[in-house]
């Protein structure tokens, strides 16, 4: 199973890179760690700076290419990396089927 992004999702992050002038060749690195209410959250960053690791995913969706470190993408193994702007909030939304239960933010989770 891979990582999949949306339409949505690739738009806006072109439309971050703009605006911070980041350039094309950075990385988004998608990872899970320590915390929020239900014990693990995503962290989402660009970087420019990167070294692959040996054992590291990267992934090129729409263009955007996403690094994910092995034990992250133990998590992420099936999801769908989403951007929203609607009612319910505006930001990025990840639909992880591996996701036993959440928040109600929507900002952590657990396995």
């Amino acid at each position: 199973m891979e990582l999949s992004i949306t339409d949505r999702a690739v738009q806006r992050i072109r439309e971050i890179r703009d605006e911070k002038q980041i350039p094309d060749s950075a990385m988004l690195k998608v990872g899970v760690v320590s915390g929020g209410c239900s014990g693990l959250t995503y962290d989402l960053d660009f970087d420019t700076d990167i070294e692959v690791g040996e054992n590291d995913k990267v992934f090129d969706l729409n263009g955007i290419k996403i690094l994910v470190d092995m034990k992250s993408f133990l998590y992420l193994a099936g999801t769908e990396l989403d951007y929203t702007d609607g009612l319910n909030g505006q930001g990025f939304h990840f639909k992880n089927p591996n996701a036993t239960r959440t928040c109600s933010c929507g900002e952590s989770f657990s396995i």
